[in-house]
């Protein structure tokens, strides 16, 4: 039995009186790791046969039932926000019968943000990351439009961890990625996620790409150079006002998509 067959037996009244912050999140957690249906007291039981699962449930599992409760706590928290208000802050324009839909990019995809859920490119997410990395940046409910003063990863607060997950995960691999192709090639990919050049005297490339509306991310790139023995390299830089808008494992997972997208546009 899949969540939302048992969603329907529930009150859907949010009442968290089972533990957990909605009836959805709730149900998963039933469906996806063999909770306890009886927490819910108002749950519809007849006729139903949830088998509860032996011993620890798989970690996918666990991380999905995670990722899904995360998400209906988000989109709670921002059903009480003034899309009128916020959009401005937050680079994004109203849209709807009611201006209650947000519209803004999302490293050249289109968002659809409204209270009852987010479509992007007009379907819903396959990643639940890439939900909860937009519904944090619209819970920030914006701020002043970034003043492109750069900083490294490492000069933010308690980011030691993250450094080496951003070199792994998205520096490193962008310098493999780009090594053996023109530079011209990488400038092109660049400029379809909105990139706009911004050279640096001693780098080979320097582009600042809007991976969201007030999170533009500086990319430089140094072309190897064999016979001096330095490797190709990239380094990723943030504006200083950052962590107005998002969270630390929001911004390493913007990063991420950041690198993803420009992988696929290389491939």
């Amino acid at each position: 039995m899949n969540p939302y067959e048992i969603v329907k037996r529930t009150p859907k009244t949010n009442c968290a009186q089972c533990g957990y912050p909605t009836c959805l999140a709730f149900s998963a957690a039933v469906a996806k790791s063999g909770e306890d249906f009886g927490k819910c007291p108002y749950l519809d039981t007849s006729g139903l046969d949830v088998a509860q699962k032996q011993g620890p449930a798989a970690l996918e599992e666990l991380s999905g039932q995670r990722d899904l409760t995360l998400i209906e706590h988000l989109k709670e928290k921002i059903s009480a926000l003034d899309f009128t208000r916020i959009a401005a802050p937050l680079g994004a324009t109203l849209c709807g019968e009611d201006d209650q839909t947000l519209s803004f990019p999302f490293l050249a995809q289109e968002v659809l943000l409204s209270k009852q859920g987010i479509l992007l490119n007009g379907c819903t997410p396959d990643d639940p990351r890439d939900q909860i990395l937009i519904y944090n940046y619209i819970h920030s409910q914006g701020g002043a439009d970034p003043a492109l003063d750069w900083i490294g990863l490492e000069t933010l607060p308690n980011s030691i961890s993250k450094v080496i997950t951003l070199a792994t995960y998205c520096e490193n691999r962008l310098a493999e990625l780009f090594t053996h192709l023109p530079v011209e090639t990488i400038s092109s990919a660049c400029n379809r996620l909105g990139g706009i050049a911004r050279p640096t005297p001693s780098a080979t490339l320097g582009c600042i790409i809007p991976v969201l509306p007030k999170i533009p991310q500086y990319l430089v790139y140094w072309q190897e150079e064999p016979e001096d023995g330095f490797p190709a390299k990239v380094k990723i830089l943030f504006d200083r006002q950052v962590m107005n808008f998002l969270d630390l494992e929001s911004l390493i997972f913007s990063a991420e998509r950041l690198t993803e997208r420009l992988a696929v546009l290389l491939a």
